[in-house]
């Protein structure tokens, strides 16, 4: 494997491993369910992506061919994770789950500025 390809996987490995670690770090300190959801969703997803995309880089240069597996599962993570987190947030604001801010009311939607 050439100096390059090493390269660019330890900063996929690293990368990955940093957003999933901070990812995991907003899971804990945020304070209410709407702001814990960025972290998963967000953060850690792309951290996901990056190690996926490492593996599949690793295993088609040291393999016999293109590594589809790890492809197929970065594409999969990457739709499934914002639909869930979407969903998880509607089912919070139909539980009427408190937040820190409260959730916009009619006057966003219809562009009324009450004073």
């Amino acid at each position: 494997m050439n100096i390059f390809v090493e390269i660019l996987l330890s900063f996929l490995v690293l990368a990955g491993a940093a957003f999933t670690f901070i990812g995991s770090l907003g899971l804990y300190r945020l304070r209410d369910f709407y702001t814990r959801l960025h972290g998963p969703t967000k953060a850690t997803t792309l951290g996901v992506g990056c190690l996926l995309v490492a593996s599949a880089t690793f295993f088609s240069q040291s393999g016999a061919g293109l590594s589809l597996h790890e492809i197929l599962v970065t594409l999969f993570l990457f739709i499934t994770a914002p639909i869930s987190a979407h969903l998880l947030a509607k089912a919070a604001l139909h539980r009427k789950l408190p937040a820190l801010v409260p959730p916009p009311g009619e006057d966003c939607v219809t562009g009324i500025i009450r004073r």
